[in-house]
Formats: structure tokens, C-alpha cells, sequence
């Protein structure tokens, strides 16, 4: 038996050739390869290790009688998962990969999602040069581009899946970072707040905290609401929250309408600053809806416009930061950057708006729970008195 196992997961009864070639070479490279066939509709090409009868049993399953590609896809993308995890839980694999199409993807992603972060996920898919969001979410697989079909072997594909499986060895028998004994803090950042989080970040790392920094894209939203649910942080610095401002004016780096949530229901000590929350980000100039053409914009470069936030959405947005604040069980203040709620609506800044700010500012003050403590600062977000304060608030509050 090889030093490390890899899961070779596939719909061995379409793409069985493709799945045995990578389970060759991963041999090849001295580690084990162990099959699973997760095929919909008719039998294997080849004896796997595990048979679509035990990743269904594992999750109480039965494919769907009626030989519906879509439904047994389904199915299977709701029952890899559960076998996978119980193969890594139990210590039997250090790896997985799977190659595939559209439904190959689908069930192999699925169940990729479902591992811890770090653990080695490598997908080689028709897909992959698209839209992955839905197949990665928040996960860290990696996406390997298959260039041709899934679909025989041939010198293009030879090359892509041979490289796939010495990817996912190397992977595999990298040990894993040993934990440093720190506590861990949450924090969310863009560009335009990286000065003040990067202050924030050395300030406690002098009082020994490690700082994971999550960036305020959508899906880096995502990924920390969901750490913290999962319980990993000791607090969290929210200093970056514009991904509301996306989620209320249609932008495209929204996180969803639970962003800010995870912290409140888990109890978790947080500080929650209105940081960018001056800005929508939109992509190209010619892809900015119609309703927003006579605003006022920004080009951060050319494949992302800002939109300045006006009053009425700053009220808005004042009242939504106020009533996910006011559902917290934990510790929680709300901080004011009264200078600048971003880089660029200092004074001077392009996105300068008091009267915008001010909207912002009042409606958050007026309709948060008297018993939240909250605090307008006469300075920039991105200022190190203003970092230092929410350091200081947020200990106290760990403490």
C-alpha cells in the first residue's frame, strides 16, 4: 500500500477508462488509489473499491427506479457526500479527485464540499474554464480545466489527467499546517480598508491572536459567515461590510441576506463597522444596469466600477446593519469612522458624501437597541487610532 491514499471518485459507468488511467498513474507515483463508483444508469466498466450500493447505503439511499438521468444525478450528488465524509472521518483517504461532465462534476463536487478545508480536493472538469461558483462554493477545491471531453483517452487528455493525479499526490503528502496555539479573529477587508485591517491584524497579533482576513468579494462573506458558525473564531472584527450595499442595490458581490448573522447566532464577540458601505460593485462600464447610469461612479479598474451609495440607500442600508446587530446573543458594538467609511469617501476622496454618510450613520445609531454599545470616532476607517479602538473594543469583549 502506497504512504498516502487517494480517493478516486467517478460515474465509473461512462467514464471508467478515463477514472482507471488516473488510478494508474496515481500508483505510478507510489500511492494508493481507491475507486468509488458513483454512476447513475448502467453498470461499471470496471471492479471499483466501493460500489454505487454502498455510497447509497451509507445515506439511507436508493436511486430513483425511473431511469431519469437529472433525478439519479440528484441522487447521487446527495449521497457521495455522506460516503466520502465517512472515508475521510474513519481515516481511509488523504486525497480525492474525480474527473467529469456536467453530472460527473455535479456528484463530485458535491461531495468535495462536504470535506474540511485543507483536506485535498482536485476536480478535473469540461466545466471548469466557466462559472465554478456553484461547484466550489465555499469550498477550496481545486478546478482543473479538462480542455476536451471526458470521454476516451488521447494526447491531450493523457496529459491533463496525468498532471491531475500527480497534483492530488503532492497534495495528499504535503502535511498539514501545525496549529500555532493562537486564538483566531475574524476580519473582513476590501482594498480600500486594507490599511486598517492590516493595523488591526498587528495590533493582535502582538496580544496573540492570529488574524484570518477573509476578502469582502461575496464569497469571502460567505466563507467567514460560515467559519464562524462553525465555530472557529474566538471574535470577529467585521470592519468591511459593504458586501450589503451589493446584496440591496443588485452589485455583483453580494454575500447573500444572512451575511452578519453567523456571529449573532453562535454568540461570538464581534465589532461591526459600516466600511464600504460608500460603494456597489459593479464589473464593466457597459454591464452597469440601466437604472444606475446618471450616478456616480468609479472605475477601480477595468473589470470592476463602484457606485456611490446615495442617501436613501444609506438609510436603507443604517437600518439593515441595525436589526442583524439587534438579533446578536453575544457581545457586540457597532463603530463609526465619522472621516470615512473607505479610502476613497475621505475628504477630498471621489466618493465624499456627507450627507450620504450621515444618512448611514443616523439610521444605524437611531434604530439599534440602546443596549448595543455604539460609537462615532472623529476618524478614517483606515486610521490607526480608529483600528486600535476596534481592537480594543473587540478584547474587551473576548476578555
Amino acid at each position: 500500500m502506497g504512504d498516502v491514499q487517494i480517493a478516486v471518485l467517478g460515474t465509473l459507468d461512462t467514464k471508467g477508462e478515463e477514472h482507471a488511467f488516473v488510478a494508474d498513474h496515481i500508483r505510478d507515483l507510489g500511492a494508493t488509489p481507491i475507486l468509488i463508483d458513483v454512476g447513475t444508469l448502467s453498470p461499471p466498466q470496471l471492479q471499483p473499491d466501493h460500489s454505487r450500493e454502498e455510497v447509497l447505503n451509507v445515506a439511507g439511499m436508493q436511486l430513483p427506479e425511473v431511469e431519469d438521468r437529472g433525478a439519479r444525478v440528484a441522487a447521487m450528488a446527495e449521497a457521495a457526500p455522506a460516503f466520502l465524509q465517512s472515508l475521510v472521518i474513519q481515516g481511509k483517504v488523504e486525497g480525492v479527485i474525480s474527473l467529469g461532465g456536467g453530472g460527473g462534476t455535479s456528484i463530485g463536487t458535491a461531495a468535495m464540499r462536504a470535506l474540511p478545508l485543507g483536506f485535498p480536493k482536485v476536480m478535473v472538469s469540461t466545466l471548469a474554464g466557466g462559472d465554478v461558483a456553484p461547484f466550489v462554493g465555499i469550498s477550496d477545491i481545486v478546478m482543473v480545466p479538462a480542455i476536451v471531453d471526458v470521454a476516451g483517452l488521447n494526447s491531450i487528455s493523457r496529459g491533463v489527467f496525468s498532471r491531475a493525479a500527480a497534483a492530488i499526490v503532492a497534495m495528499a503528502r504535503e502535511p498539514q499546517p501545525k496549529a500555532e496555539g493562537k486564538s483566531l479573529i475574524a476580519a473582513s477587508m476590501f482594498g480600500n480598508t486594507t490599511d486598517g485591517v492590516n493595523q488591526a491584524r498587528e495590533f493582535l497579533a502582538k496580544q496573540n491572536f492570529e488574524t484570518l482576513v477573509f476578502h469582502a468579494t461575496g464569497t469571502g462573506g460567505r466563507t467567514m459567515e460560515a467559519l464562524i458558525e462553525a465555530g472557529h473564531f474566538a471574535g470577529v472584527l467585521d470592519i468591511t461590510t459593504t458586501e450589503w450595499a451589493d446584496e440591496l442595490c443588485g452589485g455583483v458581490l453580494s454575500a447573500g441576506p444572512t451575511r452578519l448573522e453567523a456571529a449573532g447566532k453562535t454568540g461570538t464577540p464581534a465589532v461591526i463597522v459600516p466600511g464600504c458601505l460608500d460603494m456597489v460593485n459593479f464589473g464593466p462600464p457597459e454591464l452597469i444596469p440601466e437604472q444606475y447610469k446618471d450616478r456616480l461612479f468609479y472605475h477601480h479598474n477595468p473589470q470592476v466600477t463602484l457606485m456611490r451609495t446615495n442617501a436613501e440607500e444609506c438609510a436603507q442600508l443604517g437600518v439593515i446593519l441595525a436589526e442583524k446587530l439587534n438579533a446578536y446573543t453575544g457581545k457586540v458594538a457597532a463603530l463609526i469612522p465619522a472621516k470615512g467609511i473607505s479610502l476613497i469617501s475621505e475628504k477630498g476622496g471621489p466618493f465624499h458624501n456627507p450627507q450620504a454618510d450621515e444618512a448611514l450613520f443616523s439610521t444605524l445609531e437611531e434604530n439599534l437597541s440602546p443596549n448595543i454599545p455604539c460609537q462615532r470616532l472623529p476618524e478614517t476607517i483606515n486610521s490607526a487610532k480608529f483600528s486600535i479602538a476596534c481592537t480594543e473594543a473587540l478584547l474587551a469583549f473576548i476578555q
